[in-house]
């Protein structure tokens, strides 16, 4: 006798926020964590002393300087999911091969969310920020090493965070 099962909606445990500097990871990560009473990380959090300093004076960092925070976030959603402890990680993972590292063997865990905006309105974002680390010059490095997901909800950020938050929240129906 053969019996169907119905495939299960497993429900995320991590959701990953990126985009490049000045997307509004980390208010929109915030943000959305308050909201659905998740646990917030911020990538930023996982660099080194050596890559912040870099990033500080305009130096864009290499895949090799990237590596060892890409090994300490992926230990990180390890983590998280092993405990079972639902959090919204804010992450600029740029390129694809960053994105498969972090979430390979999560991928019915780990839902991706891509905050997609223009070089002009994030620059005049970037201008007004003076509490990171990151270098402003550094935005169209971003955008050059940017390989923009086709697996992710994709979420135009020029909208309030509220509205951009209510937005992730009915698509992933949080």
């Amino acid at each position: 006798m053969r019996s169907e099962v119905s495939p299960v909606e497993v429900s995320p445990v991590v959701i990953l926020i990126m985009g490049v500097s000045g997307s509004g990871k980390t208010t929109v990560g915030r943000l959305l964590a308050e909201q659905i009473g998740w646990h917030f990380a911020d990538a930023d959090d996982f660099h080194s002393t050596d890559n912040r300093d870099k990033l500080a004076k305009g130096i864009p960092l290499t895949d090799e300087d990237r590596q060892p925070w890409l090994n300490a976030i992926r230990s990180a959603i390890a983590s998280w999911v092993a405990q079972g402890r639902p959090t919204v990680l804010a992450c600029s993972a740029l390129k694809a091969a960053y994105r498969s590292y972090l979430v390979q063997g999560w991928e019915d865990v780990v839902r991706s969310v891509y905050l997609k905006g223009s070089a002009d309105l994030i620059a005049r974002r970037l201008a007004d920020r003076t509490d990171h680390f990151m270098h402003k010059d550094l935005l169209a490095s971003q955008f050059e090493t940017l390989e923009e997901p086709g697996d992710a909800l994709t979420v135009a950020i020029d909208e309030s965070p509220d509205r951009i938050v209510a937005a992730i929240r009915s698509h992933l129906d949080l």
